[in-house]
């Protein structure tokens, strides 16, 4: 009996979020929509000191020590900042649920595609999507998706509407390495993402972060990667949309999915983003390795290939990289 596979299998994203814009204001006018006005970027010229380690020939000589302090490390490099009259940032974006997980975007394999909806809404059914939208909400109310600028911020809150309801919570009441709030108002969010998931309702959210951290503090939008600085380069680039400091969509919805605690070994480090192999790159590790048989394709090919369901755990997590979206093709 053939082995049942496609070797193109895509699936769309289904937490379609914008990128996020940085606005500054103060704490006491977050009810006043026109009292937020534009981050904007700003170039800086530094002069650096020495902060690498040096190599243990250069270290050891006292002389060729102060002759690398003494050359001077120039750089430029962009910055955003609070105004010193504002001390709060706002952060907003905008962020879809879509449905319809059963069909994929591409398959090649009307089979291999049959078998694949059978096991989704199996799943449907039989577990639903309320494990992964409460995830989901939660990760929008803590503010996870604010990263470096949650940091020693005094006050977080956030704000999503959807059509004519509203929730505002207070990130610091949620706990980032966790997911056990009781919240009532999480609840309602949450029903509405499962909707989406489903499919049942259109949900398009609009997700507003009232950040307090002071005047003129620094705020961090993304940084773009360049390869090729070239002579006299700005050494970070910060990205910003029409002149406005801003968070990439990708690193937001890194944040959002950001709901991974099933995978082995889990232990102090709470939750992980969903990538087929665990990958936390900051840390240069895969957490799901293929020789564990915990990655995604291990279990989606026994789900599917071998009819050999993973734990419930392992269903949130298979399912959950579905939706996040991304081409799953065996290569050959």
């Amino acid at each position: 009996m053939a082995k049942l596979e496609a070797s193109v299998l895509a699936f769309e994203r289904k937490l379609a979020n914008s990128d996020a814009l940085m606005y500054a204001g103060n704490w006491n006018e977050r009810d006043q929509r026109n009292s937020w006005e534009a981050i904007k970027i700003q170039e800086k010229a530094v002069r650096g000191t020495i902060s690498n380690r040096m190599k243990s020939t250069t270290a050891n000589d006292p002389a060729k020590v102060n002759a690398a302090i003494e050359n001077p490390n120039l750089q430029k490099v962009d910055v955003a900042a609070l105004p010193f009259e504002k001390d709060t940032l706002k952060l907003s974006f905008t962020l879809r649920i879509l449905g319809n997980l059963s069909t994929p975007s591409a398959c090649n394999n009307p089979d291999y595609q049959e078998a694949l909806a059978s096991k989704i809404d199996q799943y449907i059914q039989e577990q639903g999507f309320s494990e992964l939208a409460t995830r989901y909400a939660e990760n929008l109310a803590n503010g996870r998706f604010l990263w470096r600028n949650r940091v020693g911020s005094e006050q977080v809150e956030v704000r999503i509407q959807h059509q004519d309801q509203e929730w505002v919570f207070d990130s610091h009441e949620f706990n980032l390495r966790q997911f056990n709030s009781d919240n009532a108002q999480l609840k309602q969010l949450s029903d509405v993402i499962e909707k989406g998931l489903t499919s049942e309702s259109y949900v398009f959210l609009t997700v507003h972060a009232f950040v307090k951290l002071g005047q003129g503090q620094e705020v961090f939008p993304s940084q773009e990667l360049i390869l090729d600085k070239g002579k006299g380069g700005k050494s970070k680039v910060l990205y910003e949309v029409d002149g406005v400091a801003a968070l990439h969509s990708q690193k937001v919805g890194n944040a959002l999915r950001t709901i991974d605690t099933w995978y082995p070994d889990a232990g102090d480090l709470g939750p992980i983003a969903v990538e087929p192999y665990g990958s936390v790159t900051n840390r240069g590790k895969a957490y799901r390795q293929p020789a564990d048989k915990m990655d995604f394709y291990n279990l989606l090919d026994n789900w599917i290939g071998k009819d050999k369901a993973p734990e419930p755990e392992q269903q949130h997590y298979v399912m959950a990289t579905l939706i996040r979206g991304g081409v799953f093709g065996k290569a050959d």
